[in-house]
């Protein structure tokens, strides 16, 4: 009678243990996460709030505090080398390569894209869009935020393989503004899925914000309106203070002196565009015309994360933000090439057509060295931040360095299965990665023997503490990137040896392979911008 009690007592024990783990968590422990994979283009190291910026960013914010950010994280320095990267887990590949949304199928997640593509030429057509997601909204490459006045897009928008005539873009909110209406597909097929209670969904959200044209809301640009007046030197300093004070950078990091855009393959160069200017140098009509230029670029960013915010909100209101990773990041640094296409027309409106200027870029970028493109830091050193309830600890950050290969590894380890043997006929390509899920338990992972950014001519290759960097496809640079973050000591001459040995190890893991740009039979060459 005894042992009948105390067996049932213990049933009864493990009855409640397993309902208080499955209330504490909202689901058993062996339910995959749902994941969101939120990316920014062309915003720098420091343009959120969470890294020093005076842009409102509260949603974004909120997914720092909740969650880890990380100090030292590389992409591929520029929008479609990043973008191949991320979602194959591959530095270069082709047939071969495996596509995130395809591994999230084989773990059972329904998939959605809402946003751009743009890939570089070896990334096969079984990796497109309209081949590898359930539901996508999708363009390539650059094109305006409204309408323009010709009434098409620059480049158009597809649902899945289907072309969408401007007028047929579903959207809430009127005039037609692209951040908006990415934001109201994927939450429409957020919808779907949801009602699908024992189906785990990737949500990627690629936004275009806030690269070039510079467009926005006009009650978004209101609230930043004046705000730059004090010009690009004093909010440099004033967000490398911030930084400081937030922990994203140690007092050992000095600030880069303001530099031109030494970038000499990417022209027209306007000097009032590529070169650095003392702000105290310029007239009161011209700085009230920068004020606005920064002003646009800032409601862009603030627009993004008011859509975050939307996304998070829905999530909540499901139950599944508690089961659900969210990971922010941006393709590269700041952006300074002149595409002015619209002369005559200030920045904002639909008949608009300007992009930033060299010394807002390099505020974007504090406290590194150079932007877009460049394998400095300022290139391809951007925010992370990974968000995920009861599982990361709220509001730390990590120096442990990482790559956007990495997050194909960490989707394997996320939704607990192998990497395929094979895909689409093509023996699969071995991811050069490696996972991230050890950091996000707060522990020390092996780091990468190597990471990998820049494009040609301006590429970096780092090992350990140090990294060679080319500038307009010159003599490697070398840096002590432990001792010296943004890069202010060129080591080459003192350290030859230093620079044979990693430059042989960049050549054998990658040289040559960005000439050949092999890839899919069919696949388009797009202007990379």
């Amino acid at each position: 009678m005894n042992t009948i009690y105390i067996n049932s007592k213990r049933i009864l024990l493990a009855v409640i243990l397993s309902i208080i783990t499955i209330n504490s968590f909202g689901q058993s422990k062996d339910k995959k996460p749902n994941i969101v994979l939120i990316m920014a283009d062309d915003i720098g190291f420091s343009d959120i709030g969470a890294y020093g910026a005076e842009i409102q960013t509260p949603n974004i914010d909120r997914l720092a505090n909740g969650g880890l950010r990380f100090t030292t994280f590389y992409n591929m320095a520029k929008c479609a080398a990043t973008r191949s990267s991320l979602l194959t887990g591959l530095y270069s590949g082709g047939n071969g390569a495996v596509h995130l949304a395809s591994l999230a199928k084989t773990a059972g997640y329904s998939t959605i894209m809402s946003g751009k593509e743009h890939f570089n030429t070896w990334i096969p057509d079984y990796c497109k869009a309209e081949n590898a997601f359930d539901r996508s909204l999708h363009f390539t490459s650059t094109t305006e935020y409204f309408v323009p006045p010709s009434g098409e897009f620059s480049h158009p928008f597809y649902e899945g393989s289907k072309k969408l005539n401007p007028k047929e873009i579903e959207h809430e909110i009127s005039p037609l503004y692209k951040t908006d209406f990415m934001t109201d597909y994927a939450l429409k097929w957020l919808d779907e899925t949801c009602s699908k209670k024992d189906t785990p969904f990737f949500l990627y959200l690629p936004y275009h914000a806030a690269h070039y044209p510079l467009q926005a809301r006009p009650e978004d640009i209101k609230k930043y309106r004046g705000k730059y007046k004090k010009g690009w030197d004093k909010v440099r300093e004033e967000r490398y203070e911030k930084m400081q004070k937030l922990g994203v950078i140690s007092k050992d990091y000095k600030l880069s002196p303001p530099e031109n855009n030494l970038n000499k393959h990417r022209g027209p160069f306007v000097t009032d565009y590529s070169n650095y200017s003392p702000w105290s140098s310029l007239s009161e009509a011209k700085k009230d015309s920068l004020d606005l230029e920064m002003s646009v670029y800032a409601a862009m960013i603030d627009r993004m994360d008011q859509n975050i915010g939307r996304v998070l909100k829905k999530l909540e209101k499901e139950g599944k933000l508690e089961n659900t990773i969210v990971l922010f990041l941006s393709d590269n640094g700041a952006c300074p090439f002149y595409s002015n296409l619209i002369k005559d027309v200030e920045p904002g409106p639909a008949n608009s057509y300007w992009s930033l200027r060299t010394s807002w870029a390099n505020v974007g970028n504090t406290p590194f060295r150079q932007f877009k493109q460049s394998g400095y830091e300022g290139g391809g050193r951007t925010s992370f931040i990974a968000y995920w309830p009861n599982k990361i600890k709220p509001n730390t950050i990590t120096d442990q360095p990482g790559h956007v290969v990495d997050i194909a590894p960490t989707f394997l380890d996320l939704m607990n299965i192998q990497y395929p043997a094979t895909i689409k006929g093509f023996k699969t390509i071995p991811l050069q990665g490696s996972s991230l899920v050890p950091i996000f338990n707060g522990k020390e992972r092996k780091e990468p023997d190597y990471f990998i950014s820049g494009v040609k001519d301006f590429r970096m290759f780092r090992a350990g503490d140090f990294k060679i960097v080319q500038r307009n496809g010159g003599k490697w640079e070398l840096y002590n990137i432990k001792k010296d973050p943004t890069e202010l000591v060129n080591l080459a001459n003192a350290n030859p040896a230093k620079v044979t040995e990693l430059a042989n190890k960049y050549m054998a893991v990658y040289g040559g392979k960005e000439k050949s740009g092999k890839g899919g039979k069919n696949g388009k060459a797009e202007k990379d911008e």
